[in-house]
């Protein structure tokens, strides 16, 4: 049979992708195909996505996800070009819109998206942009695709660095911030299960309320915190920090890389 899509790249990103694609019935198992040169890797695949077909060459005509290291992107895209591949969804950070077209030539149609990890556990959360012979098709293409896996937002590729650093580097930020709540839970007495299964559920349940709840966060924040309570006590340490700059300052940060990526 015909294969619907093609990834390139069976890496965790790649392998997250595949699976929710067919978990949703976006395709079946069938009807998708991974190129990957590492043997080992393709052993793992050929356990894990059962019926996924698996091999080291790039299929003529079909549509592809490029999940590959940045540094062979344009590389991956030549092979493609020669391949009469025609729609391309890159997830490569860096690689420019321009640099993706200019490699794989006036006839294909180019997405770029900077999903994160969370992707692997269905929750992920995605920026997409169209380049300049994208059509609404295309657009709605790479939207089935990364909303298998989680959310996704179109945004301009301009607002794609902005995007890496928020939701593309931010699981990072949450997770250094549970490490550090298990830290310190363990240095008050409490036994590293405890401290672990009550950062978890804390993260997890303020994250559901967060994301359920009709409320912003800072009206949420409020309904925690009662005047010269416990919560008061410890937000006040932030304040005293200048936990907001911060924050900023490592958004910025993290969007200033991704800038210096796109133009290295």
């Amino acid at each position: 049979m015909n294969k619907k899509l093609q990834v390139i790249g069976g890496g965790k990103m790649g392998e997250a992708l595949l699976g929710g694609l067919i978990s949703k019935g976006w395709a079946d198992a069938e009807a998708m195909h991974i190129v990957e040169p590492d043997p080992d890797r393709r052993s793992y695949l050929e356990t894990e996505l059962k019926g996924v077909t698996i091999g080291v060459e790039l299929l003529e005509g079909t549509d592809a996800l490029i999940a590959v290291k940045p540094h062979i992107v344009l590389e991956v895209c030549s092979s493609l070009r020669k391949a009469s591949v025609t729609r391309v969804l890159s997830i490569a950070a860096g690689i420019t819109l321009s640099s993706l077209e200019d490699e794989l030539g006036p006839h294909t149609s180019v997405l770029r998206a900077m999903p994160n990890t969370p992707s692997l556990v269905g929750q992920g959360a995605a920026g997409l942009a169209s380049g300049s012979l994208a059509s609404s098709d295309d657009l709605k293409w790479g939207q089935s695709i990364l909303s298998a896996v989680g959310g996704v937002v179109v945004v301009d590729e301009s607002d794609l660095d902005a995007v890496t650093g928020i939701s593309g580097s931010g699981p990072a930020y949450v997770f250094l911030l549970a490490e550090k709540l298990i830290e310190a839970a363990k240095s008050e007495g409490l036994t590293h299960q405890v401290a672990v299964e009550l950062t978890e559920r804390t993260l997890l349940g303020a994250a559901t309320l967060l994301r359920e709840s009709d409320e912003p966060a800072s009206v949420l924040r409020e309904n925690v915190t009662s005047k010269g309570g416990t919560t008061a006590a410890g937000l006040a340490v932030f304040e005293e920090a200048n936990f907001s700059e911060l924050i900023k300052k490592v958004v910025n940060a993290a969007a200033n890389r991704s800038r210096e990526l796109g133009v290295s």
